[in-house]
């Protein structure tokens, strides 16, 4: 689920080639779910699951593979899912945003609504240390057929192909991007001619077209039939790529991608395999690897090592886009967020989300040192953020695009019972290794809420000891201290009072400039606000005026950069003339109703530890004033 590079612009979807547009689609999207068939089927008949590898279990299977891919990924994703845009830009925040506007009429909807999308985000980062590790280690693994006393080489050869690829972040992927796109073409190539070779060889597997074999199975197996879809889910894992990468490419590419290649590939495969199971039932150890005549298993294992790669990079990097989102939306403390392409706005890098992932796969790899076991742990993620994803869209099928009930609702139980059934078979999973997504996602769920919570809270503290606007101009009016020449720029959260660094200023150096700007930025829950909308100001009188900047929660958040778009004469943003004052609250734990006193304590380490306004705003760090003030929480 990720965003490893971004070949259009919104407007410029229509200006790349489409077969271009195609070929970067697939690099990006379907690199997870591209190598789902390196270990599902493993899992399915290898995984304790008592799937029996004779003629009645294949079928079976391959048909809850074969539909789960349609009516998950082509049905509810592409042909659904892929409409909730935010204004071109998909993925469970920007879907979260989207709720929260359905729901603005009804609070208590609008709460659960955004405490389901803060689980689902969670969720999604336990997701981005599992796919890197799952998929690394599964395509190594290729090498003990090879090479007979590898087994032991197996972790240490893919803990260094993880380190490598979190060592390259932070130069950017501009260039190693535009080579994923063909790489990832012809592995799905590859998938499909393995797949259509071993179809050749037992040609009568592709009567598990039918879904009546995958309806056979469940009857005849009441107990294990829900429990292996909690295998099953393997082959649907990356199709929340298509919706979060939908920004970059837009919808037409990514669904015509997916049907013209994709799909067909991957279907091939998993019967091809099928196929082989059918003839040699010791397959299943490695059936993705066996299926390959034995002259291309070393090529086969290169290739597979550089699609997974490609895969967790784009998980990596989606975990970068989410960051920036959800500090946006005001949901994470801000960080230091590094661009690694000047053409490229999509492209980022966030230092502390890089190294808390890279060290959370090395734990992973060292713990599990396989893919079948952690496959175990896979899927209780993939599969909670797939049911949240169906309620917040239900949520916006009914209440912001009014579709009628008799239609909506039907598909939406639709969804929601699929999704159920997958999640309800992922739940077993916590107690066998599935604990570790689940246990990231309560903590940064909690890191989140405290977060949010906490800023609220401080807004409120600040409020209760506020002096109102336009008594405090009013005080001016009939006292004027001494003015300086020049422009001073307030940052503040609230319109309406005098920020408490106005105050201090003005106590300590007994002197106020000519123009006094009170600026508040507003993060919208659109992804982009246009440069008509982003300035908003008020003259006050007195030299004061309180200005409002718009950014969207893909925007670049330039304060002086959008200062420029003032159009008053009398205003002067000048970078020689212009001064930038912040606040800088301490917080104080203290027994005030509010918060947990162990949540007030790591609000305040998060506060401290935050990245400052200065750098957040794009401020020049020789014309900003930083001045403290305690806050008891």
């Amino acid at each position: 689920m990720g965003h490893v590079s971004s070949p259009a612009t919104e407007d410029g979807h229509s200006k790349a080639k489409p077969i271009g547009m195609l070929v970067a689609a697939v690099g990006v999207v379907y690199g997870d779910i591209g190598t789902s068939p390196l270990y599902t089927l493993k899992e399915v008949f290898t995984g304790g699951y008592g799937v029996q590898v004779n003629h009645d279990g294949v079928f079976g299977i391959l048909a809850l593979i074969l539909w789960s891919l349609i009516w998950v990924v082509s049905i509810k994703y592409v042909l659904f899912i892929l409409r909730a845009d935010n204004e071109g830009e998909g993925g469970i925040m920007a879907l979260t945003a989207l709720a929260r506007r359905a729901a603005s009429p009804y609070p208590k909807l609008r709460t659960v609504l955004v405490i389901l999308g803060l689980i689902g985000a969670s969720l999604f980062y336990g997701d981005s240390m599992i796919t890197p590790a799952i998929s690394v280690l599964s395509a190594v693994e290729g090498l003990e057929l090879a090479f007979a006393g590898l087994d032991r080489w197996v972790v240490p050869l893919a803990l260094i192909v993880l380190i490598a690829l979190f060592l390259i972040q932070r130069r950017g992927t501009a260039t190693l991007g535009k080579l994923f796109g063909p790489i990832m073409v012809l592995w799905f190539v590859v998938l499909g001619g393995l797949g259509i070779h071993g179809i050749a060889q037992h040609p009568e597997v592709l009567n598990a077209l039918n879904p009546v074999w995958g309806v056979r199975f469940f009857v005849s197996h009441p107990g294990m039939g829900v429990a292996i879809l909690g295998a099953v889910v393997l082959a649907l894992t990356g199709a929340e790529a298509l919706y979060a990468d939908m920004g970059h490419f837009g919808r037409k590419p990514i669904a015509r991608a997916w049907f013209i290649l994709v799909l067909p590939a991957l279907v091939l495969n998993y019967f091809g395999q099928g196929a082989l199971l059918l003839e040699n039932p010791e397959a299943a150890r490695n059936p993705f690897y066996l299926l390959a005549p034995s002259w291309a298993l070393i090529p086969l294992v290169g290739l597979a090592t550089l699609a997974t790669v490609i895969a967790s990079q784009a998980v990596i990097s989606g975990a970068f886009s989410l960051t920036r989102q959800a500090i946006q939306l005001g949901y994470i403390p801000r960080m230091h967020i590094q661009h690694t392409s000047s053409a490229e706005q999509g492209q980022i890098y966030i230092g502390a989300v890089n190294w808390s992932l890279m060290v959370g796969v090395i734990l992973l790899v060292l713990g599990f040192e396989s893919s079948g076991a952690l496959a175990s742990a896979y899927g209780v993620a993939v599969t909670g953020t797939m049911l949240i994803t169906s309620i917040l869209v239900s949520a916006v099928m009914l209440m912001l695009w009014k579709w009628p009930p008799v239609l909506a609702v039907p598909v939406l139980v639709g969804f929601l019972l699929v999704d159920g059934l997958f999640f309800a078979a992922n739940v077993p999973k916590i107690v066998q290794g599935g604990a570790f997504p689940v246990l990231a996602g309560i903590v940064l769920f909690i890191l989140m809420t405290t977060w949010r919570r906490g800023k609220q809270l401080l807004v409120d503290r600040l409020d209760e000891s506020a002096l109102p606007l336009p008594l405090f101009i009013s005080s001016i009016r009939v006292q004027p201290p001494h003015r300086v020449q020049g422009t001073a720029v307030f940052l503040t959260a609230r319109p309406d009072a005098v920020p408490h660094a106005l105050l201090h200023n003005l106590l300590h150096n007994q002197v106020l400039h000519e123009q006094v700007v009170l600026l508040t930025v507003v993060n919208e829950d659109t992804p982009r606000v246009p440069a008509q909308r982003r300035f908003e100001v008020d003259a006050y009188g007195e030299g004061f005026f309180r200005v409002i900047l718009h950014f969207g929660f893909m925007d670049e958040t330039d304060v002086p950069e959008a200062l420029k778009l003032c159009h008053l004469d009398e205003l002067d943003f000048s970078p020689m003339r212009t001064t930038y004052f912040l606040s800088r609250e301490t917080v104080i734990a203290s027994k005030l109703v509010g918060m947990a006193r162990w949540r007030e304590g790591l609000f305040a380490f998060m506060l401290k530890n935050a990245n400052s306004n200065l750098r957040f705003f794009n401020l020049p760090v020789n014309r900003v004033i930083e001045l403290g003030t305690q806050v008891e929480m």
